[in-house]
């Protein structure tokens, strides 16, 4: 099998795999961050195609749409490599456009899978991901063992649902942040204390995100799990998800606003740095 992306997500899947009784492949623009696994048993290819080759099952795993098109199209592509026998397995997060994109550039009779992931750094390396799969049953019933190294496999629908999944996964996690920071900037802007606002919040639905939370809110100390620049760009697809559907997603709108702004300050910080930005308002007399 062959994984293609190994950024923080990708790098963590292969490790995973590795553990697992697969022959791992490894492609990455970066060839120096193939290194470790390279060590750990895995095998580099200088392409994605040649990754691909002779691979029944290839995972990719990448920041965007656009570097889904650059690593599965054109002669270096995966999509040069794959076969009817092939499975490929698309985990980014993307665009319903690119999964349908992605259908088009495989050669007859290879099997495709969009089956992006919940979960962040923590729950790659410990294989508790929750996959979305969309696809056939036949197919997802294929690739559920190999998935289930990595986390939890719920089939959501056909080709595409996995996609859609994963958009209204994220829409939740932006305006959950989004609406706990209002909520103790309102509070701080009302002169609550810490562990009355807290305890407030204990009793509504934001109960269990609060107590999550707590500690990075009043520190002020936000570890990097996921970047305010890929937060942004999900966010992004979130926005033009609903616009094509015709959905008015007004939270989401503004969830997205928040990040923006805060990615504006380094985008390789913590997306929940925006509940930073969104707590200070609560400060401002």
């Amino acid at each position: 099998m062959a994984v293609i992306g190994l950024g923080a997500m990708g790098s963590r899947i292969a490790r995973r795999l590795l553990e697992s009784p697969y022959e791992v492949v490894v492609w990455n623009r970066d060839e120096t961050k193939a290194a470790a696994l390279v060590e750990l048993g895995a095998r580099f290819a200088a392409t994605p195609a040649l990754a691909a080759q002779g691979a029944d099952v290839v995972v990719v795993m990448v920041s965007d749409p656009q570097a889904l098109r650059d690593v599965t199209e054109g002669s270096e592509g995966v999509a040069a490599g794959t076969t009817a026998s092939t499975t490929l397995i698309q985990m980014s997060t993307v665009s319903p456009e690119s999964v349908s994109r992605l259908a088009s550039t495989l050669p007859a009779g290879a099997g495709l899978l969009d089956a992006p992931v919940l979960g962040s750094l923590a729950e790659a390396e410990a294989g508790g991901l929750t996959i979305f799969a969309g696809g056939t049953r036949s197919a997802v019933a294929r690739c559920t063992p190999l998935l289930s190294a990595l986390g939890s496999v719920l089939h959501v629908g056909p080709l595409g649902a996995g996609t859609a999944a994963k958009l209204v996964a994220n829409a939740t996690l932006f305006g959950t942040l989004g609406v706990l920071g209002e909520a103790v900037a309102l509070a701080r802007g009302l002169d609550l204390s810490p562990e009355s606002t807290f305890s407030i919040l204990a009793a509504t639905p934001l109960g269990a995100q609060a107590e999550r939370r707590r500690t990075a809110i009043e520190s002020g100390e936000y570890p990097v799990r996921f970047t305010l620049s890929l937060a942004r760009k999900d966010a992004d697809l979130i926005i033009a998800a609903a616009s094509a559907c015709g959905a008015d997603l007004r939270l989401a709108a503004a969830a997205r606003s928040w990040l923006a702004e805060a990615e504006s300050e380094g985008g390789d910080r913590d997306y929940a740095e925006m509940l930073a930005r969104i707590v200070a308002t609560g400060s401002r007399a």
